[in-house]
C-alpha cells in the first residue's frame, strides 16, 4: 500500500481524536476535572480503556516480533504476563483501598504523609523520570514504523515525525485532560483489539487455513513453547525469574505510577475501581497470548514465503519490524490499513495518558495546586503540559541514536533500575510499623544507590554469583536494596499518628 493511502488514514484518524476531545474538554473549567475527571468515570470505560494504555505499540509490534528471535522466546513472554496477572490482583487489593482511604489525587501523596518531605519528593521525582522514559521508548517504536513507511518517502526527517506525533497528541489532551484521556482510550482500545483479530483472520487467509487449523499449526511450530524450567542460575526465561519479574513490575509500573493509578481514582468508589482492575486483569492476559500467535504466525507465513527478518541500517535484526513488513509490504490492502490503525492507537493510547499523569504529578507533587482554578495556575498546567511533550522529544531522538535492540526489552531493563526504589518506599511505608520513620532528607541518596548497586551486580553477576543471570526480577532486588536501606536511616518516632484523609486537590 502507497505511503500517501496510509498517511491519509492516519490523519483521518487524529481528525477523530481531536473532534472527541473537543467534545469531552468542552466543560471542563478547572484542574480537578483535569487531574481526575470529577471522579465519576465510569469503571467499564476506565478498564477497556487501560488496556491500550497498558499495551502500547510495544506489544502490538515488539512481543510478536520475539516469538522467533534468536534468542528463542517463543511465547515464554507469557510467563511474565502471568505474573502481571497476580501483580494486577494484588494492586487491586492492597494498594487500591489505601488510595480511596486517603483520597488522594497524586498517589505519592502516601509517601508525604508516612516518611516525609523529602522522601515524597523523591517518591515523585522518580515517576516523573521513569514515565517520561518508559512513554518515550514506547512512542519511538512506532514513530520509526511511520518513518520507515510513510515519512520516508517524502524525504521527512525522523525528528520531525516525532514532533508531528506529539504535536497532536499535545492537542487532544491539552485541555480535556483524564475525562478525554478515557474516551479517546476507549475508542484507540476497540483499534487496538479489533486489528489484533482481524490481522490473525488475514494470515491464516494467506496462509490457506482455517482459525483451527492455524492455532494448531502454532502448536507444531516450536513456536509455542511457554513455560521454560532451563538452568535457573543461566537462563533469563526461568519461569521463576518471569513470574516473579511480572508481579514486581506489575505492582512499580501499574500500582505505584501515577498514570494508571490516576485512571482508577477517578472511578466513583473503590468497589468500581476494583472491578475495573479485575476486569482489566482477565483481557489484558487473553489478549496478550492473542499477540504471541500473531508473533508465531508472522514467522510462519515468513518461512513459506521466504520473508527474512528485516535488519536496521547497521545491519542488524530488528524482530520489530518483522510485523510492520508483513502487514504493510505482503498481506493486502486493507491489512495494511487495519495494522496501522491498531498500531497508532496502541501507541498514542499509551503517550496521551503519561502525558496527562506527568502534568498531574508535577503541577500536586512540585507546584502544590489546590483547588484553585484561578487563570495563573490553568495556564501554569498547560506550560508543564508542553514542557513534558518537550522532554519526551528529547529522549526519543537520543534513543534513536542509541537503541539496537528490541524495545520491549529495553523498557523493562530502565523500569527494574527506575521503579526499583519506588517498590522499596511504599515496602517500607505499609509493612514497617508505623512508630518507625526514616531520616527523611537520607532517602535520596538511598533511592540513588539502590539502582547504582542493581546496575553494578548485572554487569558482574556470573563473576559474583556463579553464572547467575538476572533478568526482570532485578526490580526485586532493586527494592530490596532500597528497603534495607531505608532500614539502616530508620530511627523510632513517638508519635506518627494514624492514617487520615489527605488534602485533595
Amino acid at each position: 500500500m502507497t505511503p500517501t493511502a496510509l498517511l491519509s488514514f492516519i490523519i483521518g484518524y487524529f481528525l477523530i481524536l481531536i473532534g472527541l476531545a473537543y467534545l469531552t474538554s468542552k466543560n471542563i473549567s478547572d484542574n480537578s476535572n483535569f487531574f481526575i475527571a470529577g471522579r465519576n468515570s465510569k469503571w467499564y470505560l476506565v478498564a477497556f480503556g487501560m488496556i491500550g494504555t497498558t499495551l502500547s505499540g510495544v506489544t502490538f509490534i515488539s512481543i510478536p516480533g520475539r516469538v522467533g528471535a534468536p534468542t528463542g522466546d517463543a511465547f515464554q513472554y507469557f510467563q511474565f504476563v502471568l505474573g502481571c496477572g497476580i501483580g494486577f490482583i494484588l494492586v487491586a487489593t492492597i494498594l487500591l483501598p489505601l488510595y480511596y482511604r486517603l483520597q488522594v489525587t497524586s498517589i505519592y501523596s502516601y509517601i508525604e504523609y508516612r516518611l516525609g518531605l523529602w522522601s515524597y519528593k523523591t517518591a515523585a521525582s522518580i515517576f516523573l523520570i521513569s514515565r517520561t522514559i518508559g512513554s518515550s521508548f514506547r512512542l519511538y517504536l512506532v514513530v520509526i514504523v511511520l518513518q520507515h513507511f510513510i515519512f520516508d518517502f517524502y524525504g521527512i526527517p525522523f525528528w520531525v515525525t516525532v514532533l508531528i506525533c506529539l504535536l497532536i497528541i499535545c492537542a487532544y489532551t491539552l485541555k480535556g485532560g483524564l475525562k478525554t484521556i478515557i474516551i479517546t482510550d476507549a475508542l484507540q482500545t476497540i483499534m487496538l483489539s479489533a486489528s489484533v483479530f482481524l490481522i490473525i483472520y488475514f494470515i491464516c487467509n494467506s496462509l490457506g487455513l482455517s482459525i483451527p487449523q492455524a492455532f494448531e499449526s502454532i502448536k507444531n511450530s516450536g513456536y509455542s513453547k511457554i513455560f521454560f524450567f532451563d538452568n535457573f542460575i543461566s537462563s533469563k526465561f526461568h519461569i521463576s525469574k518471569q513470574l516473579i519479574g511480572g508481579i514486581f513490575i506489575t505492582i512499580a509500573m501499574v500500582g505505584l505510577d501515577q498514570d494508571l493509578m490516576q485512571k482508577n481514582l477517578s472511578c466513583k468508589n473503590i468497589g468500581e475501581a476494583q472491578k475495573n482492575m479485575f476486569t482489566f486483569t482477565g483481557i489484558y492476559v487473553l489478549i496478550t497470548f492473542f499477540f504471541l500467535c500473531v508473533g508465531a504466525l508472522l514467522y510462519i507465513y515468513a518461512q513459506q514465503n521466504g520473508i527474512s527478518i528485516p535488519t536496521d541500517t547497521t545491519g542488524a535484526i530488528r524482530t520489530d519490524f518483522l510485523f510492520p513488513e508483513i502487514a504493510l509490504n505482503h498481506l493486502s490492502r486493507i491489512a495494511a490499513v487495519i495494522f496501522m490503525m491498531g498500531l497508532t492507537a496502541s501507541s498514542f493510547a499509551t503517550t496521551d495518558s503519561a502525558l496527562t499523569a506527568l502534568t498531574t504529578s508535577f503541577c500536586v507533587d512540585f507546584l502544590n495546586f489546590n483547588k484553585s482554578n484561578s487563570k495563573f495556575s490553568i495556564r501554569t498546567r498547560y506550560w508543564v503540559h508542553i514542557g513534558f511533550s518537550v522532554g519526551v522529544f528529547l529522549t526519543i531522538i537520543l534513543f534513536n541514536t542509541i537503541n539496537n535492540a528490541a524495545v520491549i526489552s529495553t523498557i523493562f531493563i530502565v523500569a527494574s533500575y527506575t521503579y526499583g526504589p519506588l517498590l522499596g518506599l511504599y515496602s517500607f511505608g505499609l509493612f514497617i510499623n508505623k512508630n518507625r520513620g526514616v531520616r527523611d532528607k537520607w532517602v535520596p541518596i538511598v533511592c540513588v544507590l539502590s539502582p547504582t548497586i542493581c546496575y553494578f551486580l548485572n554487569l558482574n553477576s556470573k563473576q559474583l554469583l556463579g553464572g547467575y543471570v538476572f533478568d526482570s526480577e532485578m526490580i526485586l532486588v532493586n527494592g530490596l536494596i532500597t528497603f534495607i536501606g531505608l532500614l539502616f536511616i530508620s530511627k523510632p518516632q513517638n508519635k506518627l499518628g494514624s492514617i487520615s484523609p489527605i488534602k485533595t486537590y
